[in-house]
C-alpha cells in the first residue's frame, strides 16, 4: 500500500470494505461468496492494523462480534453548563477530560442515556433540554478509529446530584472556554467543546 495515500482515506476504505464483508457474510448463501466476504474481512483488518494502534487479533475480535447490516455506532455525550463553565471528567483510562457520556444503549432513548451517563461519571442528576449536534467523526480531528461513528451532544440542565468522579472517572470540574484542560481526543475536542458554548445560545443543531 502507499504511504502517498492519506492515512484516513485508507481507513475509509477498509471500513467500507468491512461494512460489505459484513452484510455479505449475514445475507449470502453461496458458499463461495461466503469465503470471498470473509477474505474482504481479512483484508479490512490487515488495513485497520496497518493504519491504526489497534492490534490485528483485538480487530478481528471486535469485527467477529459485528453480525448483520453494518450501521455506524452512536457516541451520546452531555453539554452541562453552570453559568459560562462546561462539565467535564477526567477518563480513568488515559487520565485526559471528555465530556461525559459513552455509547448509547440497547432499549435507551438518547435522552436517557445522557442521563445516566452524567449520574455515573459526574455524580449529578440533569434534565435533558434539546440537541445541539449531531457529527459524524470522520469529519473532525479524532484519532483513528475502526468504527463508524455518530456522536449526539445534548444539552442539560443540572436537576440535583452532587459533583463527583464516578467509576469510569479520577475527577469532575467546570471549565470556561478558554481553560479547558488535557482533551481525550478520542472522545471529543477542543474545536467541538468551543462550539457547543455558542450552540447553547442558538436554536439550529450544528450537523457535520
Amino acid at each position: 500500500m502507499s504511504d502517498s495515500i492519506p492515512r484516513r482515506l485508507w481507513l475509509e476504505w477498509a471500513k467500507q470494505i468491512q461494512s460489505i464483508s459484513q452484510a455479505g457474510l449475514a445475507y449470502s448463501k453461496d458458499m463461495y461468496d461466503l469465503e470471498r466476504f470473509e477474505m474482504l474481512r481479512e483484508l479490512s483488518v490487515d488495513i485497520l492494523a496497518r493504519y491504526t494502534e489497534v492490534e490485528t487479533e483485538k480487530i478481528k475480535s471486535l469485527f467477529a462480534g459485528e453480525s448483520g447490516y453494518a450501521t455506524p455506532k452512536v457516541d451520546v455525550r452531555g453539554a452541562v453548563f453552570q453559568e459560562d463553565r462546561i462539565l467535564l471528567v477526567r477518563e480513568r483510562i488515559d487520565g485526559a477530560w471528555a465530556l461525559p457520556g459513552g455509547w448509547a444503549d440497547i432499549g435507551l432513548s438518547p435522552k436517557e442515556v445522557v442521563v445516566k451517563e452524567v449520574k455515573e461519571e459526574a455524580g449529578l442528576t440533569v434534565v435533558p433540554v434539546r440537541l445541539l449536534a449531531v457529527l459524524d467523526k470522520k469529519f473532525h480531528e479524532h484519532p483513528p478509529e475502526a468504527y463508524h461513528i455518530y456522536k449526539l451532544f445534548i444539552l442539560c440542565e443540572i436537576a440535583g446530584g452532587q459533583a463527583e468522579a464516578g467509576m469510569e472517572t479520577l475527577e469532575v470540574g467546570f471549565f470556561g472556554r478558554d481553560e479547558l484542560p488535557p482533551l481525550s481526543t478520542g472522545r471529543n475536542t477542543s474545536k467541538q467543546i468551543e462550539r457547543l458554548f455558542d450552540l447553547r445560545h442558538e436554536t439550529e443543531v450544528w450537523l457535520d
